[in-house]
């Protein structure tokens, strides 16, 4: 299930039994730029409990890289 956070739709999925991670993607399918490199998605943080625990982390990595993601 994908979920919208501004303009970033976050997918929670399980690597492992109860190892819950997150895709990160701009909602309009453009790529992600990270110091001059294109990435379709970039996929954050560690393996969480559930997912919920994983959309909330992908919040915060958007939050706090929001500028360098130009």
């Amino acid at each position: 299930m994908t979920h919208v956070y501004d303009d970033f739709a976050i997918e929670p999925f399980e690597a492992g039994r109860g190892l819950w991670h997150a895709r990160i993607r701009r909602a309009d399918r453009t790529p992600v730029v990270i110091n001059g490199v294109s990435f379709p998605s970039v996929e954050v943080g560690f393996a969480w409990c559930d997912a919920e625990k994983a959309i909330a982390d992908a919040k915060n990595h958007i939050d706090r890289f929001r500028e360098r993601w130009s």
